[in-house]
């Protein structure tokens, strides 16, 4: 980690915000849809890719919430290009109608940011009965991005810029179950533990980037899939069912941990920055290249939760 200001060779560090990642960018011919963009970095990510330019697409579970971080932003900054729709990712047919309403909308997609998640929640299963973080954090994200695909392929294809798929994951994937993926165990309530599922989830998020880099460079398309780990921040929503962890968060953080416009840094870097060009298949960290655990490198596990996740979301 490039802490207290050390810079990687990116030329950035821990302690660098997502503007200072972009600046000089101009992002006016992109269009970027962001999910979980009403609350912590996704309401960053959306000020930052909007502040330079980009056309974003807030894809979020409560639309009141939603528009009102439309309307703090365009306060700031009139220029900016935003629209909000729904979207519960813990829901398949939720992630379907999104889906459909926007390539019934003809905008085009550059960016995919899959941000939104849900961290150490009491064990819960989905609409679709399946466990609420694996659900949540990976397997609503793997299908949006699956339903969106040919939209980002048509996208790069015709306007000759290359499209960038995000998936926001967290260092937390090194704290998953022994086996790292409970294929057999996914709804095992007696066995659950909340940490150890939300890491499960995150490595889920870069096993599914890698195994999709794979598969977008064996097509030849000029689409890049990557992973990041934002960093440790306390000043989010994602504690919300960790009160005193969170109280204690909030009183120490300010000295160890990243502000928000930090923590949207990386996400921001990914996305934007032209560093990024032509690499996939990478796990970001503090905007540079990062190291993840030996199971997120494994490629045969990535090929396995792709075959698995398939299944889930289209049952025969």
């Amino acid at each position: 980690m490039w802490i207290f200001g050390w810079k990687g060779p990116s030329g950035f560090s821990a302690s660098s915000t997502a503007e200072e990642v972009t600046q000089g960018i101009d992002g006016s011919a992109l269009t970027a849809i962001v999910t979980g963009a009403s609350s912590g970095i996704g309401v960053e990510t959306t000020r930052v890719l909007a502040l330079r330019g980009v056309h974003v697409v807030m894809a979020v579970r409560n639309a009141d919430a939603g528009q009102n971080v439309k309307e703090s932003i365009l306060k700031e900054i009139p220029s900016a290009k935003i629209d909000v729709m729904e979207l519960d990712l813990s829901s398949m047919a939720s992630v379907r109608k999104f889906a459909s309403q926007y390539q019934s909308s003809n905008l085009p997609l550059n960016l995919l940011i899959n941000n939104a998640g849900v961290m150490a929640s009491p064990f819960m299963l989905s609409q679709d009965k399946i466990e609420l973080q694996f659900a949540t954090n990976h397997l609503g994200h793997f299908l949006l991005t699956d339903l969106l695909l040919e939209t980002m392929k048509r996208t790069a294809r015709e306007s000759d810029i290359e499209g960038r798929i995000v998936n926001v994951s967290s260092e937390g994937h090194r704290i998953a179950y022994s086996e790292g993926i409970r294929f057999d165990k996914i709804n095992d309530e007696s066995g659950y533990y909340s940490w150890y599922a939300y890491g499960q989830s995150k490595l889920a998020n870069i096993l599914h980037a890698k195994e999709l880099a794979r598969h977008l460079k064996e097509e030849g398309v000029e689409i890049t899939a990557n992973s990041l780990h934002p960093g440790a921040i306390i000043s989010t929503n994602l504690m919300r069912h960790h009160g005193l962890i969170n109280t204690v968060g909030q009183m120490l953080g300010k000295y160890f941990l990243k502000n928000i416009p930090q923590g949207a840094a990386t996400t921001c870097y990914v996305a934007l920055n032209p560093q990024v060009k032509g690499v996939s298949g990478e796990y970001f960290l503090d905007s540079n290249i990062g190291n993840p655990s030996a199971k997120a490198k494994d490629a045969d596990l990535a090929k396995k939760l792709w075959d698995f996740s398939c299944t889930l979301t289209n049952p025969k």
